[in-house]
């Protein structure tokens, strides 16, 4: 077991072995099922929530801990963060970003509720349209942080691109404010994508 998760590509190889034996055990025992608009709504939705988790996930982290506790680390530390740790964490959450938009926008088009909820429910009138219409449109103002705002700043901040020392910390700030505005807008944009499946 040791040898398994002492690697991380062999943890999720093996977790994606036993999600497709558990998938095919539910497929059996419920003596199968079609691979219809169900089936792919039903899919799409999990990858939604494993790439939100994963994008969600990777806020938090950069605003709960490396944010908060950088000032804790010595300076001939902190190239470990800002060179290594820092550039691999930024990769996974803009492209988590992405692919969480896009599994969302999927599911809603699969559902039939993509118009009503990028309408935020006007048209329709129904408060799940407006609570998912709602959820989604946060989704989307975060994406465009992350990948137009947050991610070029970092670039610089990081030295990714190489700017004056100015530009630097100008940069630096202007990523962490807009990275704490997508942590501000995360627990709305959740509650409402919540509400919309549990409430309506």
């Amino acid at each position: 077991m040791g040898n398994i998760l002492s690697s991380l590509s062999r943890t999720v190889h093996i977790s994606l072995a036993i999600s497709i034996v558990l998938f095919l055990i539910l497929f059996f025992q419920n003596g199968g099922f079609d691979f219809d608009l169900l089936f792919w709504s039903w899919l799409f939705r999990f990858i939604h929530v494993v790439v939100g988790i994963m994008w969600i996930g990777l806020l938090w982290y950069f605003n709960f801990v490396q944010i908060p506790n950088m000032s804790k680390i010595p300076d001939e530390q902190k190239p470990a963060i800002s060179k290594v740790i820092a550039p691999s964490a930024l990769f996974w959450f803009r492209w988590a970003a992405l692919a969480t938009i896009i599994s969302g926008l999927i599911l809603s088009y699969l559902n039939g509720y993509l118009h009503d909820a990028m309408t935020l429910g006007i048209m329709s009138g129904g408060g799940k349209s407006t609570a998912i219409g709602i959820g989604m449109w946060f989704g989307i103002i975060m994406a465009f942080n992350v990948w137009f705002v947050i991610w070029p700043n970092q670039k610089r901040a990081l030295g990714i691109i190489e700017v004056d020392a100015e530009t630097k910390a100008k940069s630096a700030k202007t990523a962490m404010l807009f990275s704490r505005t997508n942590t501000l807008l995360s627990l709305p944009m959740l509650l409402s994508m919540v509400a919309a499946q549990n409430l309506y």
